[in-house]
């Protein structure tokens, strides 16, 4: 916090810095990985109506792998618990919320490399490319409907950076960090999955 305000992005940008480092010596922990997913959840609230389901559906699944990791060390031994107990794809599992949530990462991953590359204020064009990338091809016609018709009530640039209290300079340092270390998280997610030959598009 500085002078009493949330920095949202900054605590995004070093909760994966730090996941990453980490991930590079040690198998993935539930614990802090949900810790760090747990931060990413304020930006899909600040993307409004277009990204509720991603919200609701994101920190859902994020609260479970918090759960689990109480009881349950690494992303290894969660996908190995739910293969011995032949769960992996069905609702509710640990590997499916695990896989549902990688692909919030990967989305806002995709959204911010979008922010950087396109210029002007209007975040429909990031966010649309964003969407039809990772969550589109799983999702039925009627919710991309849906999130096509809310697209049009996203915030501007200008006005997420401020709910963020960013201003452009420190919310591309804070996106840059965050694409550079989330992906080898998120590469690491998916070798998990596929090294089991179990698949991530499911």
């Amino acid at each position: 916090m500085e002078g009493g305000r949330e920095k949202p992005l900054r605590r995004i940008a070093e909760a994966f810095e730090g996941l990453a480092a980490n991930s590079q010596t040690a198998p993935m922990e539930v614990d802090a990985f949900s810790r760090a997913c747990s931060q990413v959840s304020v930006l899909f609230r600040c993307l409004g109506v277009a990204f509720k389901f991603a919200e609701m559906d994101y920190v859902a699944k994020v609260e479970d792998l918090s759960e689990a990791s109480k009881s349950i060390s690494t992303l290894n031994n969660l996908l190995e618990i739910d293969i011995q107990q032949d769960c992996v794809r069905r609702g509710g599992s640990h590997s499916r919320n695990l896989l549902r949530v990688k692909r919030g990462l990967d989305m806002v991953k995709v959204l911010f490399e979008q922010i950087l590359q396109k210029d002007g204020n209007s975040l429909r064009d990031p966010a649309s490319v964003a969407y039809a990338k990772v969550f589109a091809p799983h999702h039925g016609w009627a919710i991309r409907k849906a999130v096509a018709a809310g697209m049009y009530a996203l915030p501007s640039k200008a006005q997420l950076l401020r709910k963020l209290n960013e201003d452009e300079a420190s919310a591309r340092t804070y996106m840059q960090t965050y694409i550079i270390c989330s992906g080898p998280v998120i590469n690491s997610i998916e070798d998990l999955f596929n090294v089991r030959q179990l698949g991530i598009d499911w």
